[in-house]
């Protein structure tokens, strides 16, 4: 169903999980910009966005993506994705966010590796 999303966060004491349901285009990504930027200003430089249950990124949730890495390295933060369909995760590496984001099976070894 693409017209449903969720983000859900959870916070933990080093770093933060975010977790992605459904399309990420500009509604989503919106929404998931804004969670990023809070957890930012909060202190959470440690980022795992969890996309597994996110089947879909367009080129504005991509952009949104390289943004919030952008706001991490800027501050010295680290991102790291899991969850990542085997055609999500080509096109990350094909896109170059690889190179600036680690890319991990599940949450447990992208939490592992912040």
């Amino acid at each position: 169903m693409l017209d449903k999303f969720d983000i859900q966060i959870r916070e933990e004491k080093e770093h933060a999980v975010i977790e992605t349901e459904g399309y990420l285009n500009d509604a989503l990504g919106e929404q998931l910009a804004e969670k990023a930027h809070e957890l930012i200003q909060n202190g959470y430089t440690q980022l795992v966005i969890n996309l597994e249950k996110t089947s879909l990124i367009n080129s504005i949730g991509i952009s949104i993506l390289i943004e919030i890495i952008e706001v991490l390295t800027e501050r010295e933060g680290a991102l790291n994705f899991c969850g990542l369909s085997s055609t999500q995760e080509r096109t990350f590496r094909m896109m170059a966010i690889a190179k600036y984001a680690g890319i991990f099976p599940d949450e447990e070894s992208a939490v592992a590796n912040l």
